[in-house]
């Protein structure tokens, strides 16, 4: 379901972003993670845009329907 996939993606990016805060990581797995977080959030942005979409779908359905 893409509710799970988008906080599973949200989780890994707050993961990501902890683990390149704290200072033990070594910058060839720093940059990895940075590669990897950039990926996740493009994917969360595609599903939010989706769920944006959607709900403007349904509100554009529930304004037609008052004024017809």
């Amino acid at each position: 379901m893409k509710e799970e996939k988008l906080e599973e993606k949200i989780k890994e990016i707050e993961r990501i972003v902890k683990e390149l805060k704290s200072e033990n990581t070594d910058i060839a797995k720093s940059i990895e993670m940075y590669e990897k977080g950039i990926k996740l959030i493009k994917e969360t942005e595609t599903i939010i845009s989706a769920y944006e979409e959607r709900i403007k779908n349904l509100l554009e359905e529930k304004d037609g329907k008052k004024n017809s």
